[in-house]
């Protein structure tokens, strides 16, 4: 049996992606997993107090691998170094194609790292990095499941606000439809992962929306928000220019395979590399303007056999190829340890 340390947070398996999609898979797949939930132990014990813990338990437990879920500065790279002379570091980088920066940083210091970029390899090798694996996103298949449910919506999104998915609701309000819409920074509450899973399984369409800064000239002069969004728009824009870690491209995410998993038919923006994963407009439907959006969310609307053909390609695509403990396993594969 392979020991894991999980250094990631939060951990609490009520509302932790972490929790559902690294714990609970890799011990599905037969690993010894300790966690390590470093956001609290920080809370207890600082920056500094929690590095040193996590350096204690490491040397006391000697695990195999230690698997790093970092958000952003809360690990010392002194401390990751040593703990590299004792187990294999791997660190799971989410927005390595925009957090340029960042990622460069960190596989200097972790043994390594994951990229979910199609890209990825080629681009940390252009620029010396040998220690990069390529894992893409995907879902616990246990947990995003499809659930014998009546379809209650006809277009719904879940996630956080953000001024361009805004604009895209805003057209399809604007062009006669009801859209539900959920998450931080909307009028609406939150969702539980568990509410959130039954939303994906009631709508007739799922709404996949980017949040990436655009320079779309509609979206940026649209008349049709308050000056301060607008003003917030310009200057998500203009800091482009000066910060070099700013999201200013999509890149494939877990929220496609959470819908295609719950067998929820899904309506997506396009991003590179999709295409490897979803037969288009077989196993995932995609859009590619307000416009184009509003004719697809009519036609599929109006053409429910094809609708739910999709989705249950999209699902049976998932649950073959797209699942947390396949990805997880190809990983142990990597360092022969599966």
């Amino acid at each position: 049996m392979k020991k894991i340390i999980l250094a990631a947070a939060p951990l609490d398996p009520v509302i932790s992606y972490e929790y559902h999609n690294f714990l609970k898979p890799l011990e599905k797949i037969g690993c010894k997993v300790i966690p390590f939930d470093f956001l609290e132990h920080m809370r207890l014990l600082g920056r500094d107090g929690m590095n040193r813990k996590l350096l204690e338990v490491v040397r006391c437990e000697q695990p195999d691998i230690v698997f790093f879920v970092p958000h952003t500065n809360q690990f010392i790279p002194e401390i990751v170094d040593e703990i590299g002379k004792h187990a294999i570091t791997l660190g799971y980088l989410f927005d390595d194609m925009w957090r340029i920066k960042y990622s460069r940083f960190w596989a200097k210091h972790f043994n390594f790292i994951t990229t979910s970029d199609v890209n990825g390899l080629r681009k940390f090798r252009d620029v010396g990095f040998t220690n990069v694996i390529y894992s893409p996103f995907a879902c616990n298949h246990e947990v995003y499941r499809k659930e014998e449910l009546p379809k209650l919506y006809d277009i719904t999104f879940v996630g956080q606000y953000h001024p361009q998915r805004e604009w895209y609701i805003n057209w399809l309000k604007k062009s006669g439809f009801e859209v539900r819409v959920w998450g931080l920074g909307w009028p609406e509450k939150m969702l539980s992962m568990q509410e959130m899973i039954n939303v994906f399984n009631q709508s007739r369409i799922n709404l996949n929306l980017s949040n990436c800064v655009s320079w779309d000239i509609r979206y940026l002069t649209t008349l049709s928000r308050p000056i301060k969004n607008t003003l917030r728009v310009w200057l998500q824009a203009v800091r482009t220019l000066t910060h070099s870690d700013m999201k200013t491209v999509e890149q494939v995410k877990g929220r496609h395979f959470e819908i295609n998993a719950c067998g929820g038919f899904q309506l997506s923006y396009y991003v590179k590399g999709l295409e490897h994963f979803y037969t288009i407009g077989d196993e995932i439907a995609l859009f590619v303007s307000p416009k184009d959006l509003v004719e697809k969310i009519r036609y599929y609307l109006e053409h429910k056999d094809e609708r739910e053909a999709i989705a249950q390609r999209g699902q049976e695509r998932t649950l073959q190829d797209h699942t947390m403990e396949k990805r997880l396993q190809d990983i142990l594969k990597y360092f022969k340890l599966s």
